[in-house]
This record gives C-alpha cells, sequence and structure tokens, in this order.
C-alpha cells in the first residue's frame, strides 16, 4: 500500500528549471506495492504516449515529466499525467 503524501514528509509534484520539469517523490511500505504502481504508470504511459523517467529503489520511485525542449511552461498534458498518476495512488490504497 502507498504511503500518503503527507506519511512521505510532503513530497508532492514540484516543478523545477534547468530543465524544466514535474517531479515527485511517492515511497511505499514493501516492494510489491511498489512494483504494482510501476505496472500502472506503464499503462498509463501507453495509454498518454507519456514516458516518465523513473528511478526506483525497493520502497520508493522518483517520477520526472521532462517540458518539451524551448517549452517556457510545464504543458497541460504533463499536469493532467501528474494528476492521472497520482489518482493511481488513490486506487492502490483503496485495494
Amino acid at each position: 500500500m502507498a504511503r500518503s503524501t503527507a506519511d512521505t514528509g510532503g513530497h508532492p509534484w514540484r516543478e523545477r528549471a534547468r530543465p524544466l520539469r514535474l517531479e515527485r517523490r511517492i515511497e511505499f511500505d514493501g516492494y510489491e506495492p511498489l512494483r504494482e504502481y510501476l505496472d500502472q504508470v506503464a499503462a498509463l504511459s501507453e495509454a498518454t504516449q507519456i514516458f516518465p523517467n523513473l528511478s526506483f529503489g525497493r520502497t520508493y520511485v522518483n517520477l520526472t515529466l521532462f517540458a518539451e525542449e524551448g517549452a517556457e511552461q510545464v504543458g497541460e498534458a504533463l499536469h493532467a499525467f501528474a494528476r492521472q498518476a497520482d489518482a493511481l495512488l488513490d486506487t492502490a490504497e483503496g485495494s
């Protein structure tokens, strides 16, 4: 089961510059819930054709969504993906 944002020390999506991107760290109680979440994110990526950079360990994942090169702001498609990725956590926590 994924921990809530409050339980992870408050790791919301953050917009960063150089390069322009959205990023978030999510912590899990173990490897199995992490693996399930990664599978769900993979399916979301296939559906949206948005593929975040992922780095993960046994109990966490860092997701990074890079803006298009030359963009002055993070586009709505990336913000929508971030919201959908967060909704996957709500689904996982409810099961």
